[in-house]
């Protein structure tokens, strides 16, 4: 009976958490709803679900605002009402936007994972008990809540598997529905029942269950201590071998090395943080010489990612490196100076940064557009291809200048800024117009020149397909270096009418012939070729724009509609398939 003890020990903790976390609760209920409404109706509403998350996120940090701080139930009504205003007021700001960008996301991202360290971080502010003991219970209860629920998750798909195979069919969105239940309402829910209730007052001591909350287990102590630390030495060790052996060359041009040192200082704080607590050898040995390896490690890496600010100007994720750096080099030198009990001070600078990162007018955002604009401004103006607000193309841009250009543009395309450019063409294409814009292709990195090109059209796009006579597929592969195909033939005013695919060489061309072997249009498709050789190879898909192609004179008219191309550059092969109009005039 004692399984049924726990059971109803968690049951009564999980019901706990949802008098706790009300407002949470409701948020995280229609989040659900929303998340089962995009699966059943096979519709994307990702606005309306990030706000909700959001505001799940809000008012579990504002509950512990309200614990720490407040008594009253009328504070707590009020932190509410504060919480419902913000989601309300980041619905307003992002729904007039077309989609979801990804400065909307990364904004959100970010905002959500500072919302995180101070629902940490709050409840021991001027507190008996340690931001260690805070961050190891939120650790311990995060990844018990993902255990249970993936094992949850696993038995369910399981039953559904057997009922599936067995009974009758099921539906294939069970599948994600329930993921969605566990996941999106379960977890959460379950992870905030395993929060304890923190002592409100100075004078409160740290109960036993708190106590027994914030234990490091004994297998966690060991990984962390015998294992991680250890293992995080010998990288130490090879990571500062490498810099010295590199410090007058490779090191401050290696971009690679940038997303590791991040790494290594993400890993070195938090492992900080979690053996804070713990007593032994090698835990004493590692809060004594790490931060201080940590901050020349990192002051060599915000050096080496400025170096590159002066070419390339800044991006959002540069823009995010640096500021890491900066924080994890001010948090090495917190470390090295400050007691464990204060490490609190790390997670509200880290509030801070992001915080700073994500409000106007020194966010992320702003601060790269405005570099990248500058950047491509400056680069036009040195080869005088900026007259009266308009672009003038020229040949005479060298390959680093070209690299430049190309890099600034289609970081600017990606974020939606080309827009905001007064001189930049309007509707422009960075696939199809940028030769005719700049007078040169697209810069490849040496050794993409080769990359094959497999593109798409985007799906369920409409085609206008008025006053077209007929309507065949083609396919476009190499056969007999010189032959012809009948591809399909048609009647109209009692006329026949033959459509024919001839290969010349490597030549393919689509023919209409009309009565007595009369031609009356031809479409050579290596025009097709010709215009996507340069499409940037991770593109992926082309609008039908993009993808159209038209032929026209005085007795027909053709039009060529591309679903899917490739060329394969390294072996001149070229396919596509295409949708193929006629019409008789």
């Amino acid at each position: 009976m004692k399984w049924l003890n726990m059971l109803k020990d968690r049951l009564t903790s999980l019901t706990r958490a949802i008098a706790r976390f009300p407002l949470t609760t409701i948020f995280l209920v229609v989040a659900a709803i929303i998340n089962a409404y995009m699966i059943t109706m096979q519709k994307e509403t990702p606005k309306l679900l990030l706000t909700f998350v959001l505001g799940a996120f809000l008012s579990t940090v504002a509950q512990a605002v309200y614990e720490r701080f407040y008594s009253k139930t009328s504070s707590r009504f009020i932190l509410m009402g504060i919480v419902v205003l913000l989601t309300g007021g980041y619905y307003l700001i992002i729904h007039p936007a077309p989609k979801m960008s990804m400065e909307i996301v990364i904004r959100t991202a970010v905002a959500l994972f500072a919302l995180l360290w101070a629902f940490i971080w709050v409840p021991v502010i001027k507190s008996k008990i340690s931001f260690n003991k805070s961050f190891m219970i939120a650790f311990k209860s995060f990844f018990n809540s993902l255990f249970f629920s993936g094992i949850i998750y696993a038995g369910i798909a399981i039953i559904i598997t057997a009922f599936n195979q067995l009974i009758f069919k099921m539906d294939y969105t069970a599948y994600p529905h329930m993921a969605n239940v566990v996941f999106v309402l379960f977890a959460p829910l379950y992870f905030l029942s395993l929060i304890p209730n923190y002592p409100v007052r100075e004078e409160e001591g740290i109960t036993d269950s708190m106590e027994h909350a914030a234990k490091c287990p004994k297998f966690l102590e060991i990984l962390l201590s015998y294992i991680c630390i250890p293992l995080l030495a010998i990288f130490t060790l090879i990571l500062v071998v490498y810099i010295f052996k590199n410090i007058g060359g490779a090191f401050w041009s290696d971009n690679l090395l940038e997303p590791m040192l991040v790494s290594y200082a993400i890993t070195v704080i938090l492992l900080y943080i979690l053996v804070s607590e713990i007593e032994n050898k090698f835990t004493l040995f590692f809060r004594k010489i790490f931060p201080k390896v940590l901050v020349p490690i990192v002051v060599f890496q915000i050096a080496s990612s400025f170096i590159s600010l002066n070419e390339t100007g800044v991006t959002h994720t540069r823009y995010y490196v640096i500021l890491f750096g900066v924080f994890a080099a001010i948090a090495g030198v917190l470390m090295s100076i400050l007691p464990v009990r204060k490490n609190g001070r790390i997670a509200a600078l880290l509030i801070l940064f992001a915080v700073i990162s994500i409000v106007p007018p020194v966010d992320a955002f702003t601060v790269s557009r405005n570099s990248q604009i500058a950047t491509l401004e400056k680069e036009l103006l040195k080869y005088d291809m900026l007259e009266n607000n308009k672009i003038r193309p020229s040949d005479k841009v060298s390959e680093k200048d070209q690299k430049i250009i190309t890099g600034t543009v289609q970081y600017l395309d990606q974020m939606g800024y080309l827009k905001e450019i007064d001189w930049f063409p309007k509707n422009f294409d960075v696939y199809k117009d940028f030769y005719d814009t700049f007078g040169f292709h697209e810069y490849q990195e040496q050794g993409d020149e080769n990359q094959s090109v497999y593109l798409t059209m985007e799906p369920s796009m409409p085609i206008n397909i008025a006053g077209y006579d007929q309507f065949v597929q083609v396919d476009l592969y190499k056969s007999d270096p010189n032959s012809g195909e009948k591809i399909s033939h048609f009647n109209k005013e009692g006329k026949t009418f033959t459509l024919l695919k001839e290969t010349k060489g490597k030549q393919i061309d689509l023919k209409l012939m009309g009565e007595n072997s009369q031609e009356l249009i031809r479409f050579n498709t290596q025009e097709i070729y010709d215009k996507f050789y340069h499409y940037n190879a991770t593109k992926g898909t082309i609008t039908p724009e993009e993808a159209t192609f038209t032929k026209e004179n005085k007795r027909a008219r053709l039009k060529i509609v591309v679903q899917n191309v490739s060329i394969e550059k390294q072996y001149d092969q070229n396919n596509a398939g295409i949708y193929l109009f006629v019409e008789i005039k």
